[in-house]
């Protein structure tokens, strides 16, 4: 039997326990073993592991390098699907390949790029992509300035974190003064102007927000596999209305997103974000990690986690091209198993960790969850990293 392929993912979505599953179901049946670390002894991606390990809590870049190259060595890791800490690992690509790991991420150029959202804005419109009207904003003045001019133009503004992931910090301003309107039914990212204005009054804290207009549905996410060479292999978009799933292959939405990848080295798996602005595509997000939804494509006969594993790898998996595209559909969320006892926190005074062997169920079936957006609307919910993590 041939040697398993290594993968490790570190502190990730849980929903990647589909690319995991989707790991091991590949169709060349080689066997695949999976290191999975996180914060969150409770993260279904350690359950789902081969073996496992609780991260330690507050490394620096610097710290969290030396822990992932001693991980590397430890587990003989054939190929990295880094998360956290995504522009740092990505900087030490040949340290890496000196342990005959290869990295599953953009290089670090790519990845810092899209790290800040409004410089993103800036280098995409560079290249011919739309986006649509934004200020960056750190004052009480700036904020009321941009909400004027989208509020003057018809538009309702939203804001959201300059840097940031999983639409945490996205909020849609309102005129309408707080009441008990704003207490019944479940929380809203609807939240008065005059609350944003006063908490800006009171906090010494700093602020870097992105203000523009709510876009319009659908929302696509166009899922990228892009090799070392700068050819993508695949480029299909998971569309998002509503409860509404679906795919498409519209050049509208894959072509802007071929474009970006190509022209900024987005290697290996990305998301590329559109939404409508005045019934116009324009992008919403880069992503340069694998998607939470990426399994979805298992729908159009698509694996493409395991695709990406072989190009890191230096294998040749050729061009993904949906066998069919479906029916649209709608998903709920199934269980998944967790570790019958709490991982341990491991120690910080040596990079040099020991892996925890896990006890395996063979879970339920279980429907996919819904795909996260990247800029929620209610009622979905948004996609989230376990523990609140920081990103790229």
């Amino acid at each position: 039997m041939a040697s398993p392929v290594r993968v490790w993912l570190n502190r990730t979505y849980a929903e990647n326990v589909f690319f995991m599953d989707q790991l091991r179901d590949n169709p060349q049946r080689r066997p695949v073993e999976i290191h999975a670390t996180h914060g969150d002894p409770d993260s279904p991606v350690l359950a789902a592991a081969d073996t496992a390990a609780r991260e330690p809590e507050g490394l620096s870049p610097a710290a969290y390098l030396e822990y992932a190259l001693a991980q590397c060595a430890r587990h003989a890791i054939d190929v990295f699907v880094p998360v956290l800490h995504q522009a740092t690992v990505a900087a030490h690509r040949e340290e890496f390949a000196a342990l005959g790991t290869a990295l599953l991420t953009p290089p670090a150029e790519a990845v810092t790029t899209f790290q800040d959202k409004a410089r993103a804005y800036e280098k995409v419109q560079e290249i011919g992509v739309a986006v649509p009207p934004w200020w960056r904003v750190r004052t009480e003045e700036q904020l009321l300035t941009a909400v004027d001019a989208l509020e003057g133009a018809g538009h309702k503004a939203c804001f959201k974190p300059a840097a940031g992931a999983g639409g945490v910090g996205f909020r849609i301003i309102t005129r309408t003064p707080f009441s008990l309107l704003h207490l019944g039914g479940f929380p809203s990212p609807y939240v008065p102007l005059q609350l944003v204005v006063d908490a800006l009054r009171r906090t010494e804290r700093r602020v870097d927000w992105l203000v523009m207009p709510r876009l319009d549905e659908p929302e696509v996410s166009v899922d990228c596999l892009t090799g070392p060479d700068g050819r993508v292999r695949m480029a299909v978009g998971r569309t998002k209305n509503g409860r509404r799933r679906g795919f498409t292959l519209d050049p509208s939405w894959t072509g802007p997103a071929r474009h970006i990848a190509e022209t900024f080295g987005l290697h290996h798996l990305t998301n590329i974000q559109f939404r409508l602005y005045d019934g116009e595509p324009v992008l919403l997000d880069v992503n340069t990690r694998p998607a939470g939804g990426l399994h979805q494509l298992s729908q159009c006969g698509l694996n493409a986690p395991w695709a990406a594993v072989r190009l890191a790898l230096g294998e040749e998996p050729g061009d993904l091209e949906p066998r069919f595209l479906g029916p649209d559909y709608a998903v709920v969320a199934g269980p998944r198993p967790l570790r019958p006892t709490a991982l341990p926190q491991q120690r910080t005074d040596s990079p040099v960790l020991q892996p925890i062997a896990p006890t395996r169920s063979t879970p339920s079936p279980a429907t996919p969850p819904t795909p996260a957006p990247s800029e929620p609307s209610p009622p979905s919910q948004p996609e989230r990293a376990d523990a609140a993590l920081p990103i790229s």
